[in-house]
């Protein structure tokens, strides 16, 4: 690459990020309500985004051959008691992602 188009390729990027994070600025003036569909967009997205997240997780868990799925199950009901015990969402994610590559590089 030349520097121009490295220096284009930075300026694209930088010119995107700047206008996702004003866009909703533009569209959505302080003293114009956000319309009803995006608010609900804003309560129902999150849970679908995790739901899409977990499936894509456990996609390629194979049930039929060793070690059965054992090291996703473990680290995942691991993640769901550390954040209902503790209620802290780093806390949970690191502990389950931590216990889930001990499990798969030296238990199983």
């Amino acid at each position: 690459m030349t520097n121009l188009q490295i220096f284009l390729t930075v300026a694209v990027i930088t010119g995107v990020t700047i206008l996702t994070r004003v866009l909703p600025f533009l569209v959505f003036p302080e003293n114009k309500e956000t319309p009803e569909f995006v608010a609900y967009l804003g309560k129902v997205l999150p849970f679908s985004i995790m739901g899409m997240l977990v499936v894509y997780c456990f996609k390629s868990v194979s049930l039929s051959a060793w070690p059965y799925g054992f090291p996703e199950l473990i680290a995942s009901v691991s993640v769901v008691l550390v954040h209902k015990w503790k209620h802290n969402l780093l806390l949970s994610i690191g502990g389950g992602t931590v216990l889930y590559m001990i499990l798969v590089q030296v238990v199983f």
